[in-house]
Order: C-alpha cells, then sequence, then structure tokens
C-alpha cells in the first residue's frame, strides 16, 4: 500500500539521530520522529503537609536560645536603662526573624530539596548575629547588620520560592520584601552612628520590620493552625529553659544557702510560667486558631496573638533571667532598680501579654492577672530596697498564689479544656461561656 503507515519508519530505515540540545534530526528517508520533552531541573520548594514540627525546625531553634542567652547577658552586664533597652531592641529583632521563619516553615517544608540547605545557611547567618549581640551598638553593629540582612534575604527568598504558583501569597511577600529592606538598610546606618541617634534608629528599624505585616494586610499568607501554635508553644519552652540555665550560671561555685533558695525559688517562678502558659492557654488559642476561617481571619489571629504577643512572653521570661542573675551574684543585698524592674517588671509585661493574648482571642478580660501585673509594678520600689532573696521570694509567692487560685476556682472548667476535646475529637469545649472565663487567661 502506497504511502501506509505514514508517519512510521520505513522498514530498514535509520531512526533520527537527537542532536546537541536535543534537538531532532531527520531519519535517512526523510520521515521525522517525534520530539521527546526535555526536563529542566527548577528550584523549587515542597509545600507542608503535616502538622508536626520537624526536627530541623527543633534544629533551628537552638540558635535562638544562644541569641536570648547573650541579649540576657548584654542586659545582665550593663544593668542600666540604657542597657536593659539596647537588650530589648536586639531581642526583638532576632525575635522578628524568628518569626518570619516560623511563618515561612509553616507554608513549606524545610527538610526536602534546596531549603534544607537554605535553613542552613540561615542558621549560620543567625549564629553569627547572636554571637555579634554584647557588640551589636558598638565594634560589631556593622556585622550584626550583615549577618541579619543574610538571615532575612534568605527568608524572603525562600518565600519567593514557594508563591511561584500562588498569586496572593507573593504579593505579600512583596510587601513584606519592601518593610524588611528598608529596616535592613536603617541597621546598616545605625553602625556608624552612637548614643541617641542610634538607639533611635534601632527603634524605627524594629517598628518598620515587625509593622510590615500590619500595614501590608494579612489576606495572602497561609498557615497550618497547628503547627504554627506548636512553634510559638516551644520558643516558650526554650525561654524558660534559659530562664533555668540562667539560675545554674549564675550559680557561684560554692552552694550557699542563699544560692539554694534562689535556684528553688527560681523553680517555682518556672513552673508558675509553665503553668500560666501551657495549662489552658496554649489549649484554647490553639483551638481557635485552628477554629477560624483559613485566610484574612486566621492569619490576622496568627499575627496578633503569636506573633506580636507572644514577644513580650518571650521577652518578659528574658527580664526575669536578668532579675535572678542579680540575685545570685549577692543575695543578702537589695536589687538596683534597673534589676528589681527587670525581675518584676519582667513579670509583669509576661502576665500583661497574657492579658492582651486573652483578649484577643476571647473578647474578654482576665481581671485577676491584670491585677497581679499591676501590684508587681508596685512592689518595684519595694525590691529595690530589701534583700534580693527576699524580693524573688515575693515573686514567686505571688505567681503561685495566682496559679493555685485559677487551678482550683476554676477546676472543673480546666478539667473540660483539657481532656474533653481530646474524649471528642471536634468538640467546641472552648465556645463554652465558663470556659471563655479562663480561656487564654
Amino acid at each position: 500500500m502506497a504511502n501506509g503507515g505514514a508517519g512510521r519508519l520505513s522498514a530498514g530505515a535509520r531512526p533520527a539521530r537527537r542532536g546537541p540540545g536535543g534537538a531532532v534530526s531527520r531519519c535517512e528517508d526523510g520521515a521525522v520522529s517525534t520530539p521527546r520533552a526535555t526536563h529542566i531541573p527548577q528550584l523549587s520548594a515542597v509545600m507542608r503537609e503535616g502538622e508536626q514540627v520537624t526536627a530541623l525546625e527543633l534544629f533551628f531553634d537552638l540558635v535562638f536560645v544562644l541569641a536570648l542567652a547573650e541579649c540576657t547577658t548584654l542586659i545582665a552586664r550593663t544593668p542600666t536603662w540604657e542597657g536593659l533597652l539596647k537588650g530589648l531592641l536586639v531581642l526583638g529583632m532576632l525575635w522578628w526573624s524568628w518569626v518570619g521563619y516560623a511563618w515561612l516553615t509553616s507554608v513549606v517544608n524545610p527538610e526536602e530539596g534546596a531549603v534544607r540547605l537554605a535553613m542552613f545557611a540561615a542558621m549560620a547567618a543567625f549564629l553569627v548575629a547572636a554571637l555579634c549581640v554584647p557588640g551589636a551598638f558598638g565594634a560589631e553593629a556593622l556585622l550584626f547588620a550583615c549577618a541579619y540582612a543574610v538571615v532575612r534575604t534568605a527568608h524572603i527568598v525562600l518565600f519567593m520560592l514557594a508563591s511561584r504558583d500562588d498569586a496572593a501569597l507573593r504579593h505579600s511577600v512583596l510587601g513584606l520584601a519592601a518593610s524588611t529592606a528598608i529596616a535592613v538598610g536603617l541597621l546598616f546606618l545605625a553602625a556608624f552612628t552612637s548614643g541617641a541617634v542610634q538607639l533611635g534608629i534601632w527603634a524605627l528599624a524594629l517598628l518598620l520590620d515587625a509593622g510590615g505585616p500590619f500595614l501590608f494586610g494579612a489576606d495572602g499568607w497561609k498557615i497550618v493552625p497547628g503547627h504554627f501554635a506548636d512553634r510559638h508553644g516551644a520558643i516558650v519552652i526554650i525561654a524558660l529553659g534559659e530562664f533555668v540555665a540562667a539560675i545554674g550560671v549564675g550559680a557561684k561555685a560554692t552552694l550557699s544557702t542563699g544560692v539554694v533558695a534562689v535556684a528553688l525559688l527560681g523553680i517555682v517562678v518556672a513552673a508558675a510560667l509553665w503553668w500560666a502558659y501551657f495549662d489552658v492557654a496554649a489549649i484554647v488559642s490553639a483551638r481557635r486558631l485552628a477554629r477560624a476561617p483559613a485566610g484574612r481571619e486566621r492569619n490576622e489571629i496568627a499575627r496578633d496573638s503569636y506573633s506580636y504577643l507572644h514577644f513580650p512572653m518571650v521577652a518578659g521570661i528574658a527580664l526575669i533571667a536578668v532579675g535572678v542573675k542579680r540575685t545570685l551574684t549577692d543575695v543578702d543585698d537589695p536589687l538596683a532598680l534597673v534589676a528589681a524592674t527587670a525581675l518584676l517588671g519582667g513579670a509583669s509585661m509576661y502576665l500583661f501579654a497574657h492579658v492582651a493574648f486573652r483578649l484577643r482571642n476571647m473578647h474578654s478580660l482576665s481581671v485577676r492577672r491584670l491585677v497581679c501585673a499591676v501590684l508587681l509594678i508596685a512592689l518595684i520600689p519595694a525590691g529595690a530596697t530589701l534583700p534580693a532573696l527576699a524580693t524573688l521570694g515575693i515573686l514567686a509567692a505571688v505567681l503561685a498564689a495566682l496559679i493555685v487560685y485559677e487551678a482550683f476556682r476554676y477546676a472543673d472548667v480546666r478539667d473540660r479544656v483539657r481532656h474533653q476535646g481530646a474524649r471528642e475529637p471536634g468538640a467546641e469545649a472552648a465556645a463554652d461561656p465558663a470556659v471563655a472565663d479562663i480561656a487564654a487567661r
């Protein structure tokens, strides 16, 4: 049959040869073979599917441990109002860096593909920034700015990869990139200044960097609620761990009765801080985040309740650690006013953050925690005159009394919050008005 089997190779014909670059050559009889698709490797990110925090994320958090320790050491070594402000500014910048990666790893899987290598690079830069903390306002100011720029640039690049097929996410990332670029530029400018001007530039940089997501809206972001809540719970644990470590570092070689007493009271304080967050507040807030509709509402809750309000919680714990370190230097002498402010004011900041946390999530006010926060502020002048051990004892007593009261006063409701949801998946225990009375407290 003439021309039978057109498009096929004739008998004895040699197949086409593929030339350089995948070009298709003709067969000797003039027939053309079908071209094959070529695979071009692309740099991409694998989207997160599960809620479990990965090992690499926990590894990344270890660098934040060093950053937090350096910030508390900076304040403890220079117990002045200026030193206190510097420590909080540096901690604020490093916190916002960590927050950025918490949002990122709630979108992409950090252990897959090129993201893993980028995370390691960001960890290295974060480590350098943490090492620069003692001199971030002096000799290491420029190096800190460079390291911070690398951390934030890696974050933006990874987010751009994750938003390749998501126009809404890409729009949000571009807005974040703009505010981040301005903040990083200000840090470079601050490296060539000093004194009040330098502090003012740092404050402006932190305001612009952290304010970016608020100014550019929350529509395009994406999170996995359970993962996001667990990441912030883990960072509270890390802050408490640094507080406990501060007791060990500050203890003298010879354990006196006073040092042992400080250690015991310190554990009481740490346990009360843990209880205040993890007993009910963390559970209810995580359920609230999970129940919120995906999109703007959920993103705004995540931004306000976690990214913003968890900072004063972590900063409050860090300030308490500073106060404990100063207490261990001489348990029988009064604390200086700045150290007393760090100890009692840090605990007050932690409780105020909890009050705001509940107000944001449940739209109700925790009067008891508000009263305790105000009381601790009122006790600061006394804390600067009493022996340091007595001041720490007062703090432990106030926090312990608050926890004991809440535990017994709301025992039945606590049981429903902590166990009913586990027995009945999907139960709306947190919507109960009685639960709302203690939620996020």
